[in-house]
């Protein structure tokens, strides 16, 4: 099966499902679409990497692969539904009586975003929270390309006013804070606060969490 030699690997197999899917763990049975694939690849490269467990169900049952057409289907959702494209590392084993599970490593990208062309074609960058793949909030994705941008010398730089005000409100709360939050705690139009922090995360001073429902928040990073 695409050159792969399989290795003998039961327990290990088994191990890695015993943890259930998670933030860096998908199983995939039924691998029929490349595009939907796309979005755990980018899910799992604008996050920490991480692997596909090809031929296991949901349920964690080892079915193991049904045919070689398994890997072209990945293959081409990295490659022709990543943009830009994702190297995907391929490894073969044998889990008995013949049964084969294909374990696709996705490692951690150089440059962020990495974007999915979604089922309705346009390009969407995603987010491993758990174990879902989640649509990255906008400021993320300008965050993830601001901080490719810039080159940073290292030296220390002033806050502004603004900036100042953001980790002021940020370290009143109790709780992560909505844009809307911020700009109306800090009396910015909804442009300049946007502006504000896709800088601010992307210099990691704040960051951004995922509190349900398609909806992200911001955090002070602990770190700063």
């Amino acid at each position: 099966m695409k050159d792969l030699t399989p290795l003998k690997g039961k327990y290990y197999i088994e191990d890695l499902v015993a943890q259930g899917e998670h933030e860096q763990q998908d199983f995939k049975f039924l691998i029929s679409d490349a595009r939907k694939i796309a979005r755990s690849i980018s899910a799992f490269a604008n996050h920490d990497g991480g692997r596909l467990l090809i031929g296991v169900k949901d349920n964690g049952v080892l079915a193991g692969v049904r045919n070689e057409e398994d890997i072209y289907v990945v293959e081409e959702a990295a490659s022709r539904y990543c943009d830009p494209p994702q190297q995907i590392d391929f490894s073969a084993f044998n889990v008995g009586a013949g049964t084969l599970v294909i374990r696709a490593s996705i490692a951690k990208a150089d440059r962020r975003p990495v974007l999915a062309q979604d089922t309705d074609r346009l390009w969407k960058a995603y987010y491993r929270i758990a174990d879902e793949n989640i649509v990255a909030h906008p400021l993320m994705v300008k965050a993830w390309k601001m901080r490719e941008t810039t080159h940073l010398s290292g030296t220390l730089f002033s806050l502004s006013a603004n900036e100042s005000s953001l980790l002021e409100l940020l370290d009143m709360s109790d709780r992560p804070l909505s844009v809307r939050e911020i700009s109306v705690g800090i009396h910015l139009t909804s442009a300049t606060t946007d502006n504000l922090i896709a800088k601010m995360a992307s210099l990691g001073i704040v960051d951004f969490v995922y509190t349900g429902n398609g909806e992200f928040r911001v955090v002070r990073t602990r770190d700063n």
